[in-house]
């Protein structure tokens, strides 16, 4: 009978144990530092829109964690709802793929503090997100000195860092263009393809495409890399 009662008592707890295993594919988990109370919203885009895949409430304890079904890499959002403030500092953008991903981060400096792990595709795109806030700043910086060249109406000046500009975004666009030639083997190849440089030559964009392993072709960005180059083209034919 006690032998009985054990074997039954030993199921259940395997059971329970099976229960709170997770069937997904996606295991999400993370820290804010600094974040008490709030609402964590995971998003992505769907019809050009940000649509919530799961929400977290923050009551005292600053980890989180989330278990999500994707189909294919992708970049979700991390929304931090403060309660109490409009602060731009809200979004953070973070690559996905499947298996085990974390986020750990502070509410003070929540996009810049953001140390993202587990994703080689987030991996990647944190070095090419480092390459491109330097053409960036400097577009920022060219602007500036435009604009006073303007205010001071030195026209030739101002003309001469229009065309500064013009080279620094060329700049952007072959490294975007090189850096997803050399990782066509990844999902954030085609995504940088379609979000940074939608409407770079269309020979570039051929190149990316050739340049994908057939596996990056059907995922989700490949096939939006594939669109966006049937629409250029026929845009083209109108023409």
């Amino acid at each position: 009978m006690q032998k009985t009662v054990i074997a039954l008592l030993s199921l259940i707890v395997l059971s329970s144990c099976s229960e709170k295993k997770s069937n997904k594919n996606l295991h999400i988990t993370g820290y804010i530092k600094g974040f008490k109370k709030g609402t964590l919203y995971i998003q992505h885009i769907k019809d050009t829109s940000l649509i919530a895949l799961d929400s977290i409430k923050i009551d005292g304890d600053s980890h989180f964690k989330s278990d999500i079904n994707i189909d294919s890499p992708e970049m979700f959002y991390l929304f931090l709802d403060r309660g109490v403030t409009n602060s731009i500092d809200n979004n953070l953008p973070f690559f996905v793929e499947p298996g085990s991903i974390n986020i750990e981060s502070s509410l003070e400096f929540f996009t810049a503090d953001a140390k993202i792990t587990g994703s080689k595709n987030q991996e990647l795109y944190d070095e090419y997100k480092k390459v491109v806030s330097r053409y960036v700043d400097q577009n920022l910086d060219l602007i500036k000195k435009r604009f006073d060249a303007y205010k001071n109406t030195n026209i030739v000046e101002a003309t001469k860092m229009q065309q500064e500009q013009d080279n620094v975004l060329k700049r952007k666009y072959l490294y975007t263009t090189n850096f997803a030639v050399n990782h066509a083997d990844y999902d954030v190849a085609p995504y940088v393809a379609v979000a940074e440089i939608s409407d770079i030559n269309l020979k570039y964009l051929d190149t990316i495409q050739k340049s994908m392993t057939p596996k990056i072709a059907k995922s989700l960005y490949g096939k939006k890399l594939n669109e966006l180059i049937a629409q250029r083209k026929k845009m083209d034919t109108k023409k």
